[in-house]
């Protein structure tokens, strides 16, 4: 069973885009803001992250940084999926932990390829 884990505080982006990973063979669990995500990772071990950026309580830059430092979510392939386009381009020069940066305004099957990079064949 492959498991994904959703992270957003917005339920219509939980359920677009676990409907989106449900088509696509993935069995979907959802988390509302970064605590909770770190809960679902540890009660779960997904074998990927799609996370938000700006969340109440924990943001997504956080959730991030926590997964990565610890040794057993290490490797956690993490894709920051966010509405804030402008802050990807310093993510990316910045080297941030992310695995992948995906915008929400792209089109669907561009968040299903890079998805598709990090699943087991």
């Amino acid at each position: 069973m492959c498991l994904a884990l959703v992270v957003d505080d917005d339920p219509t982006q939980q359920l677009i885009i676990s409907k989106l990973l449900e088509r696509i063979g993935l069995t979907v669990i959802v988390a509302s803001d970064g605590i909770e995500a770190l809960l679902q990772v540890e009660s779960f071990s997904p074998m990927l992250v799609i996370l938000d950026i700006l969340m109440p309580r924990m943001n997504g830059y956080e959730v991030c940084q926590q997964l990565k430092s610890d040794k057993k979510t290490q490797h956690l392939p993490v894709v920051m999926y966010s509405g804030q386009e402008k802050e990807f381009s310093h993510l990316k020069e910045t080297k941030s932990c992310a695995d992948a940066y995906v915008s929400k305004l792209c089109r669907p099957q561009d968040l299903i390829d890079t998805v598709n990079q990090f699943l087991p064949n």
